[in-house]
């Protein structure tokens, strides 16, 4: 029906626009953001919170690597969701969480459950059930949270003995419940270009994307020959994959994966902020990059930081 005749039949007006409102496709503008996440502990070097440069004019996050859901005995076994510490507590410690936080109020600090391995063995993401996995995980998290006065939790699963159903039944209602109940503040995904990830990761967006708040994207996965233009290409495949989603460019310190910092990340990022497409970086991770001098999270910040 034509706008014009509803003005004789007004009592429709309401109804038809309505109806217009709901089915015309929503755009969303794209945004840059300041925010900067780095890992952090996974590799045991004495690295503390204290040693990595913050730049007061980010939101900063640490990532504490890694929570797992496996025994520390050798060899080491999967426990249906009771997770244990294996980050390097004792330079990051529940009270390093506590002195960094209150001297710099930029800082958030969260963990992250998964990972690639634990004691040089994959680490699956091996559930006996959802219901008894759920159940499990939400109590073994809490206590880890409260503990450390940890703000998010990040998802890092890499290796899979379930569909991806199952995964996302079991992430979503983990995340929706340490949400619902005041746990965590934010939560976030770090899955990679890879078939299988991807597809488990993408099941978990579908279902319950509304509940995650960043895509830590694992860029750096991509092979160290990758060129700018390339770089641009994969990051709006991730836009697509993960629609709506606040997705973070990232490096590896060392540079022997994706785009080499010093020469084309930088350059790339760039380009994306002048599209308004730079939502944040996250880098893996302070353990190796404090042999570097931090030299990379200066100039990640300071970009993130700079006004165009």
């Amino acid at each position: 029906m034509e706008i014009s005749k509803l003005k004789k039949n007004p009592i429709f007006l309401p109804i038809i626009l309505s109806l217009i409102t709901l089915f015309s496709p929503k755009i969303t503008q794209a945004k840059n953001s300041n925010i900067f996440r780095e890992y952090i502990g996974a590799e045991f070097r004495n690295i503390t919170f204290s040693d990595v440069p913050i730049n007061p004019n980010v939101q900063f996050d640490f990532i504490l690597s890694f929570g797992i859901d496996y025994t520390s005995t050798s060899p080491p076994s999967p426990t249906n969701g009771n997770f244990n510490i294996f980050w390097d507590s004792d330079n990051l410690s529940p009270s390093q969480v506590s002195l960094i936080k209150r001297k710099h109020k930029n800082v958030r600090v969260a963990l992250s459950v998964g990972g690639d391995s634990v004691f040089n063995n994959p680490a699956y993401f091996d559930p006996t059930s959802v219901q008894s996995w759920v159940t499990n995980a939400f109590t073994s998290l809490r206590k880890i949270i409260i503990q450390y006065n940890l703000d998010g939790i990040d998802i890092d699963y890499e290796h899979f003995k379930t569909d991806s159903s199952t995964f996302a039944k079991c992430i979503g209602q983990l995340i929706t419940r340490l949400k619902h109940e005041k746990v965590i503040k934010f939560a976030s995904i770090a899955p990679f270009d890879d078939e299988d990830v991807q597809s488990h990761y993408t099941a978990l967006w579908k279902s319950y994307g509304h509940v995650i708040d960043y895509v830590n994207f694992q860029f750096y996965a991509y092979d160290n020959t990758t060129t700018i233009p390339e770089f641009i290409k994969y990051y709006e495949e991730q836009t697509r994959n993960y629609k709506g989603g606040k997705i973070l460019t990232s490096f590896i310190s060392d540079g022997s994966k994706g785009l080499p910092p010093a020469t084309t990340f930088f350059p790339a990022c760039k380009i994306l902020k002048k599209r308004r497409q730079l939502y944040g970086i996250f880098v893996w991770c302070a353990d190796d990059s404090k042999s570097l001098g931090f030299r990379y999270e200066k100039e990640s910040q300071s970009l993130l930081a700079a006004r165009y």
